[in-house]
């Protein structure tokens, strides 16, 4: 109940203090009143205050940085986990995630008002610019005033690296504006000079916040550690996105990347969460409900009945499933991939799609057998997988690969709508680790001592072969895409391990690999096997062009069958015709 009432006193208070920060009216203040001239004097009033900026990322779909599950109904749609549904990792057929279907296919138009996860959020910034205005008032040290102003400063670069990230060139803003300010009908500021911005904000950040807010992780305010690790997210995209996409200076950025993660990697307190075991350790802290003092996670979004609350297990049903893509690129455990290890026993049937494969698939995607182990769909007693239209009911999915990674039936058994508790993860050191490796690589500096640190500790969890240089194979499924076989590899990596964490399609597109989204998504083999399991499917299929075997194919007969991506325009969404009309100096995004 403290919690609530802090939480809802924090917001009115940021509510007031927005309206009436200008308000110079009054020569005489009231005693028992919150007002902005008698406010900012303590640090407890700065760290009251910041708290306001929490709840405010808790709107996701508006501020999709902290990304973690909205509450309600919105739980369906609106969470870290869906994200990879814009990619090709995932893919949904639910009426109600039309939105991830119709950009993933190239099919969206320029909308009236933003998108989820859109143009949208600008309250946001203000509130820290407010902020910005007013922290130095307090008769604090300097050094505490800087804690908070460095948080501040964090949330509006990454904020901004978002709308970058998505827009191209931003509307960016850096005071409080009043209804006359000339920014109001501004420009919008060019991708290079924002950026420089942002990385000003990251860098502030970096130095001033504190290595630990004394919170224990339980969860509370980001560090100094998580700062860095958002800094190397950031710097990263800006660093490829230009480099393959030839929009100016890569090097800086690429180094910066680098620079940041290796000093979380050496210098912070997390390590990789690791008892030994490794048929359960890649996804044995994603399905639990309390992260407090898990060494890999840096933040995490709590839930607790009574306080915040969720509905993610009941509803990931209408993500869809996993891709055959995806589930195509997990080695094989002499670290070959599917097209090269003679290990592999291919997917005639189904079970034999996990075997002598990396411990990360069958710790990601449903094993049959492993139906008891998780409970999978609360004990229904039903043979698993199922895809949809399977007479019987129980969970389906489109694609045949059910999605465990994150389950947890226990945060559904006796619970009723909407009382769910299952965290989300923001940053965990494992991509610190990972784009630690690929800056290297795009740097071309890389070396085995670099590997060891970073890839070879992430395969060292699941006991899969180390990444050795000069050893590299050549995969055949990335000959095409001008990389060399070691970038290529990284990036496997990184879609393995962070799958499901909200990442792929961003790095689809700083990669300028949009084009895999035109291939059309499978699912599994529709073999002898699969057509005894599945009779009564109304999933469709259709003949592989690579290796002319037939599969599912999630989008055949619908509006997504025949994807397209325009690489003049669809590495940038296009700005509300709202946006536009209200400021004509906003240019729209070209080729919409």
């Amino acid at each position: 109940m403290k919690k609530n009432i802090f939480k809802y006193s924090s917001a009115l208070l940021a509510t007031f203090l927005l309206s009436g920060c200008n308000d110079d009216l009054l020569e005489k203040f009231p005693l028992d009143q919150i007002t902005n001239e008698t406010f900012w004097n303590t640090e407890n009033d700065l760290a009251v205050y910041n708290t306001t900026l929490y709840n405010l990322l808790r709107n996701d779909t508006a501020i999709p940085i902290m990304m973690g599950h909205k509450d309600g109904f919105d739980s369906h749609f609106s969470s870290i986990w869906q994200q990879d549904e814009l990619s090709d990792n995932m893919a949904p057929r639910e009426p109600r995630h039309v939105f991830f279907q119709q950009l993933r296919a190239g099919k969206h138009n320029i909308p009236s008002n933003p998108d989820w996860f859109g143009y949208q959020g600008w309250n946001f910034v203000r509130t820290i610019n407010v902020g910005m205005a007013n922290y130095n008032k307090a008769a604090i040290p300097q050094a505490t005033k800087d804690k908070y102003i460095g948080e501040a400063r964090l949330f509006r670069g990454w904020f901004y690296a978002e709308k970058v990230a998505k827009y191209g060139d931003v509307p960016y803003v850096e005071r409080e504006l009043s209804v006359d300010s000339e920014e109001l009908y501004a420009a919008r500021m060019p991708r290079k000079e924002a950026m420089q911005k942002i990385l000003a904000d990251l860098n502030f950040a970096v130095e001033k916040l504190p290595a630990n807010w004394g919170d224990g992780n339980a969860p509370g305010r980001i560090n100094r550690w998580g700062a860095l690790l958002v800094k190397a997210r950031v710097c990263l995209y800006e660093g490829t996105f230009n480099k393959y996409h030839g929009a100016g200076e890569s090097k800086m950025w690429l180094e910066e990347a680098a620079k940041a993660a290796k000093e979380l990697m050496e210098k912070g307190p997390y390590r990789l969460y690791n008892t030994g075991n490794p048929n359960s350790d890649y996804n044995a802290y994603h399905r639990i409900l309390d992260l407090t003092g898990n060494p890999e996670v840096i933040s995490w979004r709590k839930y607790k009945l009574g306080i915040i609350t969720n509905h993610v297990q009941s509803y990931f049903s209408y993500t869809g499933g996993a891709t055959k893509s995806l589930v195509e690129d997990y080695l094989c455990t002499d670290g070959l991939p599917i097209s090269l290890s003679p290990l592999y026993k291919g997917d005639e049937k189904f079970e034999d799609v996990f075997e002598n494969r990396d411990p990360r698939l069958r710790q990601t995607v449903l094993h049959p057998a492993d139906t008891k182990k998780y409970n999978y769909h609360l004990g229904d007693g039903r043979t698993y997988p199922r895809l949809l239209g399977v007479p019987g009911g129980g969970y389906q999915t489109t694609t045949g690969y059910h999605i465990i990674k994150h389950y947890n039936a226990d945060d559904m058994i006796g619970k009723a709508f909407n009382t769910g508790e299952s965290p989300a993860i923001t940053l965990r050191l494992a991509e610190a680790l990972l784009i630690y490796a690929e800056a290297q690589a795009e740097l071309g500096i890389i070396t085995q001592g670099d590997l060891d640190i970073s890839i070879n500790k992430l395969r060292d969890r699941v006991k899969m072969p180390h990444m050795v240089l000069g050893s590299i194979p050549v995969d055949p499924r990335y000959t095409k895409d001008g990389i060399s076989p070691l970038i290529a590899e990284i990036r496997r990596e990184r879609r393995i391990e962070m799958f499901m964490e909200g990442l792929r399609y961003d790095d689809l597109k700083r990669w300028k690999q949009g084009k895999k989204l035109e291939i059309p998504t499978m699912g599994i083999r529709w073999s002898a096997d699969a057509q005894a399991r599945f009779k009564g499917t109304t999933m469709q299929t259709s003949i592989d062009p690579v290796s002319g075997k037939e599969y599912i194919n999630v989008y055949k007969g619908t509006d997504w069958a025949v994807p397209v991506f325009d690489e003049s325009k669809h590495y940038l969404w296009p700005i509300p015709l709202n946006s536009l009309a209200q400021n004509p100096a906003i240019k729209q995004n070209p080729g919409w």
